[in-house]
């Protein structure tokens, strides 16, 4: 992410930041992501800066006052007076502050480690079961199915928060339902300015691996890291590590596809 796009990115979190967070608060933004989403002409409209800011601002309070709350209005008025690259940029940004809504809430109510767990699991969960991946990812079956799925699938097993942010993944905007639920993660770590390493081992590590190699990642990432074991027996040993953009591959899987690499 270029700095003018944290930038952006930081004067959202700010409003957010100065209300008391809530369900509905997420759920208010997460709804005029999905009207805007709806309706190409309204997004347009209201992050083309080559209209009069007043224009902009007219039309958000004559769209939305009196059916989102003041903080919803507060954010949304807020990201159309900032400049974003592209109208899908602006639209992301109103998505990204109803996720860090619902974190908010679970930090307040002291949920938000036990929100992360479950996420991660959640996101397991999926990613091991290939018919369930396959029918959540299916555009041809209406959203609310594939959500329904989702929620059957889990049943009560998952805090409030989970089951919220689960069912907005399934709309996958960040292009797959994994993706989007690592966004949530990565959002809930920088909620408490932590890293999350994803690290895949053949076998489980012990308590004091994982110290040692939580250790060595802190020390690279300069911040607190939080770290999700994957066991996966087709790394055949050794470590694949992922933090942020970077991967560390130190697996014989790996060492033997760049050696495949090289000879062909």
């Amino acid at each position: 992410m270029s700095a003018n796009a944290e930038a952006r990115q930081g004067s959202l979190d700010q409003v957010l930041n100065g209300l008391d967070p809530s369900y509905d608060l997420a759920g208010e933004l997460f709804d005029i992501v999905d009207t805007l989403g709806r309706t190409p002409s309204l997004r347009r409209a209201l992050s083309d800066q080559s209209a009069p800011e007043q224009a902009r601002q007219g039309l958000v309070t004559s769209l939305f006052q009196g059916k989102v709350s003041d903080g919803a209005l507060k954010i949304l008025a807020e990201a159309t007076n900032l400049r974003w690259n592209t109208s899908g940029a602006f639209v992301n940004a109103l998505e990204r502050q109803g996720v860090r809504a619902a974190l908010a809430t679970a930090q307040a109510e002291g949920q938000l480690d036990e929100t992360e767990d479950q996420l991660f699991r959640v996101g397991r969960i999926v990613d091991g079961n290939p018919d369930l991946r396959a029918a959540l990812s299916d555009r041809s079956t209406p959203a609310s199915a594939r959500q329904g799925l989702l929620a059957d699938v889990l049943g009560d097993k998952v805090i409030k928060p989970v089951a919220g942010l689960a069912r907005r993944a399934v709309l996958a905007r960040d292009r797959t339902f994994d993706l989007t639920m690592n966004g949530y993660l990565k959002a809930a770590a920088d909620m408490r300015g932590r890293a999350v390493a994803t690290v895949e081992v053949a076998r489980p590590l012990a308590d004091d691996q994982a110290e040692r190699l939580r250790a060595a990642l802190v020390k690279q990432a300069g911040r607190d890291v939080t770290l999700r074991v994957v066991v996966n027996p087709e790394v055949l040993g050794g470590v694949r590590v992922s933090l942020g953009d970077e991967v560390i591959e130190g697996t014989v899987a790996g060492r033997l596809n760049d050696a495949r690499r090289k000879l062909s």
